[in-house]
């Protein structure tokens, strides 16, 4: 009598459990990654989403994103670390109010500095 068949995927939990659950974790991480490109993709191709008049519930980052400049240049003009930038996420109206400027007049700044990176 012959053994009846044993599938793949039986076997290799069997026989290589570790670098099956290794390579399935890679997988929901890859998966996961590209999901989000997608969806950044799909929100930054939006026109809607380019040059939006800023507004205090923005921060630095979408900013920079929106007006297609290099968020270096907004993170150099609010005199942020890179990493309070990418760990806080601190709204405009935020920083504004640390600064002790009316959020008006750090808006004025943004675009300025905006229009001065754009013309480089």
């Amino acid at each position: 009598m012959t053994p009846p068949p044993v599938s793949s995927l039986s076997f290799l939990w069997r026989h290589h459990r570790l670098a099956l659950v290794g390579f399935a974790l890679a997988l929901v991480v890859a998966v996961v990654f590209a999901v989000r490109l997608a969806l950044f993709t799909i929100y930054w191709s939006d026109p809607a989403h380019r040059d939006q008049p800023i507004e205090g519930w923005m921060t630095p980052r979408y900013v920079a994103q929106s007006y297609d400049v290099d968020p270096d240049v907004i993170r150099a003009l609010l005199a942020l670390p890179a990493e309070a930038a990418a760990n806080r996420r601190p709204t405009l109206e935020r920083l504004a109010e640390a600064e002790g400027v009316p959020l008006p007049d750090l808006i004025a700044r943004i675009e300025a500095a905006i229009v001065a990176a754009r013309t480089q």
